[in-house]
Order: C-alpha cells, then sequence, then structure tokens
C-alpha cells in the first residue's frame, strides 16, 4: 500500500505579481532557473549524515510543483505550467500543476499552497476566508476532496 497522494493545482492568480514572484514560480514549475533570492518557500531542510555519522540538518532548495513525466503511483502525466491571461482576458496569471506528493512534504508544499491561495483571484474564494485551489486525491481513491486553504491554513487529509 502507498501513501503517494494526486495533487492537482489549477489556479488564477491577480495581476500584481513581480517578476522576481514570476521567476521564483516558474522555477517550483520546474520550467525556470533557481533565483539567487528565495522568497516564497526560503527553507528546504532535510536531515543529513555528516562524515562523522552526525546527523545534521541541511538545506537543499529544490522546485516544489516540479514534474513533466509519467506518474508512478497515479494514472497519467504529471505537469506544470504558467500561462499569461493578460492576452485571453487581461488580467492575471494561471497555472496548473499535477504531481505526486508524500505526506512528508505536505508542510513545504503547504507554504507554496499559502502563497498562492492568498494571491488566488476572487472566484476561488468560496465563503469567508475559504480559498479552493484544486483537488487532493488518495492514490487508491476513486473521488478527490477539494484542495482549501481556510484562513490561511492548507485542510490536508489527517
Amino acid at each position: 500500500m502507498s501513501d503517494v497522494y494526486e495533487l492537482a493545482i489549477s489556479v488564477d492568480l491577480r495581476d500584481e505579481l513581480s517578476e522576481q514572484e514570476l521567476d521564483e514560480l516558474r522555477w517550483h514549475l520546474g520550467i525556470g532557473p533557481q533565483p539567487e533570492r528565495l522568497s516564497i518557500v526560503t527553507a528546504f531542510p532535510f536531515v543529513a549524515e555528516d562524515d562523522s555519522g552526525e546527523l545534521v540538518v541541511a538545506d537543499d532548495p529544490r522546485p516544489l510543483l516540479a514534474g513533466v513525466d509519467a506518474a508512478g503511483q497515479v494514472v497519467g502525466v504529471l505537469c506544470s505550467m504558467p500561462a499569461d491571461r493578460a492576452e485571453l482576458i487581461g488580467q492575471g496569471w494561471t497555472l496548473t500543476a499535477r504531481l505526486e506528493i508524500h505526506p512528508d512534504e505536505f508542510d513545504q508544499v503547504g507554504e507554496l499552497i499559502r502563497w498562492l491561495a492568498v494571491r488566488a483571484h476572487d472566484t476561488h474564494s468560496h465563503a469567508e476566508g475559504v480559498v479552493s485551489l484544486g483537488c487532493l486525491r488518495f492514490c487508491e481513491d476513486l473521488v478527490p476532496e477539494a484542495l482549501q486553504v481556510v484562513n490561511g491554513r492548507v485542510m490536508w487529509p489527517e
């Protein structure tokens, strides 16, 4: 039995993103180089063993929504892409990302999801403090659940 989830994000963003934020978002989607300075998710800690056998916390930045390949645990393709909506409707950016995620990654990916929720177009707000950004599905389930940020907290499965 696997503990992998399918995470599908589909969000329209307001047009107030800076060039630095867009560059970092492109990096997180796996379609741009890592910016010199990270401001959306700033820490990527992991525990490693040093030469003397001691456990140390290291930092290893990695794109959080990147994926362009066949999925391993869920059916289909993993992919990520932003698009400028200015040519279509005159405002903002839109992005779609589909990836496999392990519960150990919920906190870190959650930082990026909370950042997206703050910048999401009003059409993603369904009630006071509730922003829907896509869906999440346990790899063995048939029906996904809404991916929501409620009052700044990502509602991951328990």
